[in-house]
Formats: C-alpha cells, structure tokens, sequence
C-alpha cells in the first residue's frame, strides 16, 4: 500500500477541523431543534462528504487505502449510531429539554472526538510496539459483541456510580437553567441537572470509544485513516438524532449486526496476530502459517451486509408490530423533528 502525501493528510485535518468548528459556531450562533427537512439535508450532506473523501483516497492513495477508509467508517457509523440510541435514553432519563438537546449533543461528540484522539494516539503506539496486542484487541472485541448480543441493557437508563456519587456530595438543583452547569437561586450557588448530563454523556463516550478503536484498527493500522473515519462518523451524528426520532428505539436487530460485526473484527485481530505470531509459548514464538488474513474488501462486504440486513429486519418488525396495533409505523415514531410553531420559537428565543 503507497504512502499517502504528507500534503493530503495535513490539508485533510485543516478542512475537517474548519469543518467541525462551524459546525460548533452554527449550535452557538443558532440554538434551536433542527426540523426533519433541515436534519435530512445535513446527514446527506456528510455522507457525501465521506464518500467524496473516501474517492480522493482511492485517487491520491490507492484502492486498499479506499477500502480500508470506507470499512473503517461503515464500523465507526454503525457504532454511532449505537452511540446514539444511549445518547436518547440519556436525554429521557433526565428530562433534558428539547431545545437544548442540540448543545447536549454537539458537547458529547467533542468529548467524543478527544477521548477517541487518545485511544487512537495509545493504539498506534501498542500495536508499533507489541504484534501481540492483537491477540488482546481480538479478545476483547470478542467479549464485547457477545455482551452486545445477549448482554442485559436494562442498566444503561440508570445513574452510575460516579452520578450517584455526584447527586450526593453536590448541591443540584431540579431545574435546568439554558445549558449552563451553575446557577443561581435565592443567593446561593447550585449545580443544574446539566452538569449529571454532561457527565453520564462523557462517561458513555468513554465506553464506546474502547470499544470501536480496537475495532477498527482491525481493519487498518494507519493512525490518518482511523482518525478521519472516527471525524466523518461522528460528523451529523446530531442532526441524524434529530431525523431518526422515535426510530431509532424500533431498530431492534441493530444490536444483533454491531455485534456480528464486533465479532468479525474480533476473529480478523486474532487471526492476524496468529499470522504474525511472536509470543513464545504459541507455536514455539513461531507465526501461524496457515491462519487466514481477512482482505479489507471482505471485511467491508460483510460490513455493509450486516447492517443492511440488521436494519431492514427492524424496520420490517416495527411495521409488522405497528400493523398488529392497528397503525402505520410512522404514525407510531415520535415526531422529535416537527417544525416548531412561530409562537414557540419566540418563546425559546426570549427565554434564551
């Protein structure tokens, strides 16, 4: 595989992070609850900057460096999304308002984007240093998509120990003040509910980031092509919170194929540490010749085949399920994207 261009790789970082910053400014400049045409517009539109960027790879670089781009993002998209959903059982647990739910969100991809810079900079150095942490990466993954497949989730809308810890020690009030951490009532200083939110987003952003980092650097080693396909997957993350509403509770099966791919990662890491084995109580510290290396094409085909067959099967049970109730599926979604009514946009304008 030819190396990329030292100029393509600086030049890439400066336009995504130009890219990410307005799209901050634009949270801060224009606070409001984006509508479904509004959400729909932005999520094509960084798609289509993924797959134009994922071109420019196959142009500037080669077609292993496209491949590997395109799985590495599907993987880190479909792990968004699962993102997402725990992102939406947050929001409801602590009641936050949906007009500021949009900051809630563009503050949880930040914190994702640095924790996930951090895992990315500690793996590249692991895997420089150590073959055999593949065997470990594998084994995790491993772990990870059996407790995604038929792990009990029943816990992920309640508070954590460190929340619980934090309601305790900390004088919190019941009531949101915009999206601020203190407020102030009757002359005494307290922290809002958003400061709990903050955390419990910030917590599960550390979660998912130990997970999909080893997950893809089962399908590349390049620290550029792991970094920008975590950026284009987070990148409208909130706008598709917004588009997706009440769906993305009825997606039932998605749990089924993040795992299967988890699991495909999981034998590909193994494999590959066995392929190029150097611990001395295998094989005699000897590589495994005959343990197989999965080609980035295949892991990008059994990718993008298990989502599609993940999210088709859901969306055909959630139709088959609203039928049975006698109603259509869309008239069963929460509508989290209708268009504000103008009397309620002025409201939340005075009020902010």
């Amino acid at each position: 595989m030819t190396e990329l261009p030292i100029w393509f790789e600086v030049g890439s970082l400066v336009v995504l992070t130009l890219i990410l910053v307005g799209d901050l400014l634009l949270v801060i400049k224009r606070p409001h609850v984006p509508s479904f045409r509004e959400s729909a517009l932005w999520v094509v539109f960084y798609v289509a900057l993924a797959l134009v960027f994922a071109g420019l790879m196959f142009l500037i670089g080669d077609a292993e460096h496209g491949a590997q781009f395109l799985a590495g993002w599907l993987t880190e998209y479909s792990l968004s999304i699962d993102n997402l959903f725990v992102f939406v059982i947050i929001m409801a647990r602590f009641a936050v308002p949906r007009k500021y739910q949009q900051e809630v969100l563009m503050v949880g991809i930040v914190i994702a984007l640095i924790l996930r810079g951090i895992f990315i900079l500690l793996g590249a150095q692991l895997i420089e240093n150590f073959s055999w942490i593949f065997y470990i990466f594998g084994a995790f993954l491993l772990y990870t998509a059996a407790n995604q497949a038929f792990g009990n989730h029943e816990d992920e809308g309640k508070d954590s120990a460190l929340i619980k810890l934090l309601r305790r020690r900390l004088p919190i009030t019941n009531d949101y003040d915009g999206i601020k951490l203190r407020t102030v009532i009757s002359g005494k200083r307290f922290f809002t509910p958003m400061l709990i939110v903050f955390v419990a987003i910030g917590t599960t952003d550390l979660i998912f980031a130990l997970d999909s980092i080893p997950a893809i650097f089962g399908i590349t080693s390049s620290p550029f092509i792991v970094f920008t396909a975590n950026v284009f997957a987070l990148m409208g993350l909130r706008q598709l919170y917004f588009l997706l509403g009440g769906l993305l509770e009825r997606l039932e099966y998605l749990k089924y194929g993040i795992a299967f791919i988890l699991a495909f990662i999981g034998v590909k890491l193994v494999a590959h540490a066995a392929h190029v084995n150097e611990l001395p109580f295998i094989n005699g510290g000897q590589p495994i010749e005959w343990a197989p290396e999965i080609s980035t094409w295949t892991s990008l085909a059994v990718i993008v085949a298990s989502m599609a067959v993940a999210t088709v099967a859901s969306l055909v049970k959630a139709n088959v399920d609203a039928k049975r109730r006698g109603h259509t599926l869309m008239e069963e979604v929460p509508h989290f994207t209708e268009e504000e009514r103008p009397a309620e946009r002025d409201a939340a304008g005075t009020e902010r």
